[in-house]
C-alpha cells in the first residue's frame, strides 16, 4: 500500500466522480449579530434554541442545588417554606418546558433538513417565530421572580393553584409561559411534519429515513395531540382565577379531578415527548461507534410508534391514589405493563447493535450507553409503580421523585449530552476534547446515581416529596448523599461548558465527516453553508454516507480511513 497522503475532502472527490453526488463549496455566511434576529435559516434557529436551552438548563440546575442544599441536613433554614415551593416549581417547570422539550426542537431544527437532504424546513418564517415564542415564554416565567414566582408545583394541581389558595400573580406567569411555549412547540411540530413528509431526498422512502428523524416525526405528532389538551386546561385555570368560572373549584361545583385527568392526558405523552428523541439519538450514535448497522431498523421504528400510541392510553396511572373503580385501575395497570414491550424491543436492539461490534468508546457512545442503562433502571422501578396496590404505598414519596428522574433525566439529559458531543463538530467545525468529555461523563454518571438511587430508599422509608424540611434523622444520610451527588452533577456540567468554550478556540478542525458516520448531514462541510446542498444526493439505503464513501473508493481508488477522529485518504 502506498504512503499516506492528504487529498481533498470526500465532497470534492464526489463532485469529480459523479455529477449526482455533489456537495458544494463553502459559501460565505451572513455576518453580524443582527442576522440572528432576522434569520430564517433552520441551522441558526437550531443554534439559538440550543443556546437558550443551555441558559435555562443552568438556571434549573442552580434551583436544583438550592433544593438539595435545603434538604442536606434536618431542620435547615436556608429557604422559607414559600421560597422552597417557589424554587421547586421553577425548577420542575424550567427543566420540563424550557429545557428538555425545546432542546429536541433545537437539535431537530438543525439536523432534520440535513438528514433528509432538504435545504430548509417547510415554513422558515413560522419556524423563526416558534423560537421567539419559546424565548418570550421563558422570559415571562422568569419575570415573575421580580414580584412573586409560582408555587403550586410544575403540574399546578388545583385547588392549590386557584386564586383563593395561591393569590400570587406568579401563577399567571406560569400560565402565559405554558401558552407561549405550547404554541411554539405546536407550530414547530407542524413544521417538522410538513418537512419530513414532503421534503425528503430522492430515494429516501419511509424505510430509509434516519431513526432520529422517525422519532422527531412521532414526537411532533405527540406534541399536537398532547399540548392542545394542556392549552385548553390552563385556559380554564386562567378563567377560574380571573373571570369567575368554576371548572376546577369544588366549592363552586367544579372538579379537582378534572384538572388531573386533563393535565395527565398531556403529562404522560409528555414523558415520551421527552424521551423518544433521546431514543433516536441512541439509535443514530450506537451503530456509528459499533461500526455495524443498527440491529432491527424496522423493529425500532415500529416500536417508536407503538410507544407513542400506548403512551396516550396510560395517563391515569398517575392518579391511582384518586377514587377510581378497580376495573379502571386494572386497565391502566395492564396498559402500563404493555408499554414495556416496545421499550424492551428497543433496548434489546441497542444491545444487539453493540454485540460483537468494533466498539469505539468515544464520549457520545459513553453518554448513550449510560443513558440506556439509567433509563432501563427507571423502567424497572416504573413496573413497581404501575401495580396500583404498590403505588398506593409509594405515591407522593421520594421513590416517585427518583423514578421520574431516572426516566426523564436518565434518557433525555444523557442523550442531550451525547447529541452535543456527536454533532458539535458538524455545527462548529471543531472537535470537543475527548479527555475532558470522558471526565465530564463520569462526574455526571456517578453524580446522577448518587443523587437519585438513594432517593428510592428515602421514599421506601416514608419520606414525602415536596417537604421543605424534616426532623426524622433516619433520612439524614439519604439526603446528604443525594446532595453530594447533585453537586457532582454540577461539576460534570461545568466541565462540559468549559469544554465547549475551549473547543471554540482550540478544538481540532473537524472536517466534514469526523466520525465516519451514516447519515446525510455528514455529507456537507462543517459547519454547513446556508443552502445545505447544491445538489441533493440520491439515497439508496438506510446508511447513505456509507454508500457515498464506497462509491468514492470505487471510482477514485482512494480508501478513506480514520485516525484520532480525522479522515485520511490512502491510495490503494
Amino acid at each position: 500500500m502506498a504512503a499516506t497522503t492528504q487529498t481533498p475532502p470526500p465532497s470534492t472527490i464526489a463532485t469529480r466522480a459523479r455529477p449526482e453526488i455533489i456537495a458544494h463549496e463553502v459559501e460565505p455566511q451572513k455576518l453580524g449579530w443582527t442576522s440572528w434576529f432576522t434569520t430564517t435559516d433552520h441551522k441558526k434557529i437550531g443554534l439559538m434554541y440550543l443556546g437558550t436551552v443551555m441558559v435555562f438548563f443552568v438556571l434549573g440546575g442552580v434551583e436544583a442545588l438550592l433544593i438539595r442544599t435545603q434538604l442536606a441536613v434536618p431542620d435547615n433554614t436556608l429557604l422559607t417554606p414559600e421560597k422552597y415551593n417557589q424554587v421547586l416549581t421553577m425548577h420542575g417547570t424550567t427543566m420540563i418546558f424550557l429545557v428538555i422539550v425545546p432542546v429536541w426542537a433545537g437539535f431537530a431544527n438543525y439536523l432534520v433538513p440535513l438528514m433528509i437532504g432538504a435545504r430548509d424546513v417547510a415554513f422558515p418564517r413560522v419556524n423563526a417565530w416558534s423560537y421567539w415564542m419559546y424565548l418570550f415564554g421563558g422570559l415571562a416565567l422568569y419575570a415573575s421572580v421580580f414580584f412573586s414566582p409560582p408555587e403550586a408545583g410544575w403540574f399546578s394541581y388545583v385547588p392549590l393553584s386557584l386564586k383563593q389558595y395561591s393569590g400570587t400573580n406568579g401563577q399567571e406567569a406560569w400560565i402565559y409561559m405554558i401558552h407561549l411555549t405550547g404554541l411554539s412547540s405546536i407550530l414547530g411540530a407542524i413544521n417538522f411534519i410538513a418537512t419530513i413528509h414532503n421534503m425528503r431526498a430522492p430515494g429516501m422512502g419511509w424505510g430509509r429515513m434516519p431513526l432520529f428523524v422517525w422519532t422527531i416525526l412521532i414526537y411532533a405528532y405527540l406534541i399536537i395531540l398532547a399540548l392542545t389538551s394542556l392549552a385548553a386546561t390552563v385556559t380554564m385555570l386562567l378563567l377560574d382565577r380571573n373571570f369567575g368560572t368554576a371548572f376546577f373549584d369544588p366549592k363552586q361545583g367544579g372538579s379537582a379531578l378534572l384538572w388531573q385527568h386533563l393535565f395527565w392526558f398531556f403529562g404522560h405523552p409528555e414523558v415520551y415527548i421527552l424521551v423518544l428523541p433521546a431514543f433516536g439519538v441512541f439509535s443514530e450514535v450506537l451503530p456509528v461507534f459499533a461500526r455495524k448497522p443498527i440491529f432491527g431498523y424496522k423493529a425500532i421504528a415500529a416500536a417508536t410508534a407503538g410507544i407513542a400510541f400506548l403512551g396516550l392510553l396510560v395517563w391515569a396511572h398517575h392518579m391511582f391514589a384518586t377514587p377510581m373503580s378497580t376495573v379502571v385501575l386494572a386497565f391502566f395497570m395492564l396498559s402500563s405493563f404493555i408499554i414495556a414491550v416496545p421499550t424492551g424491543v428497543k433496548i434489546f436492539n441497542w444491545i444487539a447493535t453493540l454485540w460483537r461490534g468494533t466498539v469505539e468508546w468515544t464520549v457520545p457512545l459513553m453518554y448513550c450507553v449510560g443513558g440506556i442503562f439509567t433509563f432501563t433502571m427507571g423502567g424497572i422501578t416504573g413496573i413497581f409503580l404501575a401495580v396500583f396496590p404498590i403505588d398506593w404505598q409509594l405515591t407522593d414519596t421520594y421513590f416517585v421523585v427518583a423514578h421520574f428522574h431516572y426516566t426523564a433525566f436518565g434518557a433525555s439529559a444523557f442523550a442531550m449530552l451525547a447529541a452535543l458531543y456527536y454533532w458539535f463538530p458538524k455545527m462548529t467545525g471543531r472537535m470537543l476534547s475527548e479527555r475532558m468529555g470522558k471526565v465530564g461523563f463520569w462526574l455526571t454518571f456517578i453524580g446522577f446515581h448518587l443523587t437519585f438511587l438513594i432517593q428510592h430508599s428515602a421514599g421506601l422509608s416514608g419520606m414525602p416529596r415536596r417537604i421543605y424540611e424534616y426532623s426524622d434523622t433516619s433520612w439524614t444520610a439519604y439526603n446528604f448523599i443525594s446532595t453530594v451527588g447533585a453537586f457532582t452533577i454540577a461539576l460534570g456540567v461545568l466541565l462540559t461548558i468549559g469544554n465547549i468554550a475551549w473547543a471554540f478556540k482550540k478544538g481540532a478542525i473537524a472536517g466534514p465527516d469526523p466520525w465516519k458516520a451514516n447519515t446525510l448531514e455528514w455529507f456537507t462541510p462543517s459547519p454547513p453553508p446556508e443552502n445545505n446542498f447544491d445538489a441533493v444526493p440520491r439515497v439508496r439505503s438506510v446508511e447513505p454516507m456509507k454508500d457515498i464513501r464506497r462509491e468514492i473508493e470505487q471510482r477514485t481508488g482512494t480508501e478513506q480511513r480514520y485516525r484520532s477522529g480525522q479522515p485520511l485518504f490512502v491510495k490503494r
